[in-house]
């Protein structure tokens, strides 16, 4: 089973202004979906910028289990020759996804129209995961799960002999189980139909369609109507993974707070079902401009430049937008804090169950730093108390959750005091570059073990 190995506590101090150029990691949910859609099509898909971090390195082992090639040929740079859809062998072994539960979920979705079986678990963080959301619409296909108790992981899932198609409601706004039935969609006979009342990150409907698919997408007053045509066979593509809106949210909101900052951050995708916390950053006073907007690989990209805003206010963030900033909402709340008044966020119980109980981890830390945070089950509100204004001097507990020790990270660099986590190593999942990428923009971040 996968671990994070020995904890690295982590301090983050107050700096001099950051500077420079940012060049986040590849975006993880498209590096995840050219994996497996690669694996997925008959030939060779050429990858560039793919992020390495730990998440989607594991979902390459997993494609390598299913018996598709995948070579990394170094600087981000990867191949994968395909096994086509319907060709996922049986893995030898339990497959491992690690701390990544976009991977599990696409994974699940992708083998369950296959008549295979398949062990899958993961680290402690990923067991204590939900996973009967992708399980219940994969059952429909008929696959068949069985796993610990509510639903979770290790679990055991045999894919479907005769699948049959699907028309499908997701429950709640979510791109995984909506990835998750287009994927076992694609080995089934017929139509599948995926309908969304609320429009999440459409990274999969994308790249199905450039990989020669036959999809189409309506709105209607059912809601968002995905319609996937089963069983085709899918081309080898050439794609450059943009790089990752959500990783970009930490430089970015560490300029904002830190007087003087000037960031850039290149070649930023801005899919409109991702960007949601950048229009937030902006309704609140920020200095963040987009810089040659382009569209690259169907995908709209920008650079963005965050300049040090001191005179941030909170608001009420749109609840309509929390599916497109959903990871986001933990670095925001740390922005929240510099900002003058109540950010009010609604409709975020998806928080709830990511890598750890976000709104909890995140409340604790913030009150324990001495700022007044009240929740409920889906809203939490920051009272901000301005520039200059926030204490710090607490270590919060990052719960195995990369991006809570991010949030605190970057919530240091303009605290009275230091913050530190007790735990960075989950940072290497999706940002394995983040402490030395802050340092070279002039953060001060420090392992305790140096």
């Amino acid at each position: 089973m996968s671990g994070h190995g020995t904890p690295i506590p982590m301090t983050s101090r107050k700096c001099g202004p950051l500077k420079g150029v940012a060049n986040v990691p590849g975006d993880k949910s498209i590096s995840h979906r050219s994996l497996i859609l690669g694996a997925m099509a008959v030939g060779e898909t050429r990858i560039t910028g793919l992020l390495e971090g730990e998440d989607v390195l594991d979902t390459a082992k997993a494609m390598r289990a299913f018996g598709a090639e995948v070579t990394d040929h170094g600087g981000g740079e990867w191949s994968v020759h395909g096994v086509g859809v319907g060709g996922f062998a049986e893995p030898d072994n339990v497959v491992d996804c690690g701390n990544s539960g976009t991977g599990v979920r696409l994974i699940m979705g992708a083998m369950a129209t296959s008549p295979i079986t398949v062990t899958f678990t993961g680290d402690a963080s990923l067991n204590g995961r939900p996973m009967a959301r992708v399980t219940d619409p994969i059952a429909l296909f008929g696959a068949q799960s069985v796993g610990r108790a509510g639903g979770r992981l290790p679990m055991t899932i045999v894919g479907a002999q005769n699948p049959v198609p699907v028309r499908y409601t997701v429950p709640m706004p979510s791109a995984q189980v909506k990835s998750a039935v287009l994927l076992a969609g694609l080995n089934a006979p017929g139509e599948t139909v995926v309908i969304e009342t609320e429009a999440t990150r459409d990274h999969t409907e994308r790249m199905l369609a450039g990989f020669g698919a036959d999809i189409r997408v309506e709105q209607t007053e059912e809601g968002r109507v995905i319609t996937l045509k089963g069983q085709p066979e899918l081309k080898p593509q050439t794609i450059a993974v943009p790089r990752d809106p959500s990783s970009a949210a930490f430089p970015v909101c560490a300029a904002i707070i830190t007087e003087g900052s000037d960031v850039l951050v290149p070649n930023i995708g801005l899919n409109p079902t991702r960007a949601g916390l950048f229009t937030t950053l902006r309704e609140m006073g920020a200095d963040l401009t987009y810089e040659n907007e382009r569209f690259e690989g169907g995908e709209p990209v920008a650079d963005l430049r965050a300049r040090f805003s001191p005179d941030l206010k909170g608001i009420e963030v749109d609840p309509a937008r929390a599916a497109s900033m959903i990871d986001e909402y933990p670095v925001l709340s740390v922005v929240a804090c510099f900002a003058k008044g109540q950010t009010v966020m609604r409709g975020v119980k998806e928080l709830r169950v990511k890598e750890s109980d976000r709104i909890d981890a995140m409340a604790k830390g913030l009150r324990a730093a001495g700022v007044t945070v009240e929740e409920g089950e889906d809203w939490w509100i920051v009272n901000g108390l301005g520039h200059g204004n926030v204490p710090g001097g607490a270590t919060a507990m990052a719960q195995l959750d990369h991006r809570i020790a991010m949030s605190f990270m970057i919530m240091g660099m303009g605290t009275n005091a230091p913050m530190s986590v007790d735990d960075g190593n989950p940072i290497a999942t999706s940002f394995p570059i983040f402490e030395p990428l802050m340092a070279e923009l002039g953060a001060n971040v420090e392992r305790a073990n140096r």
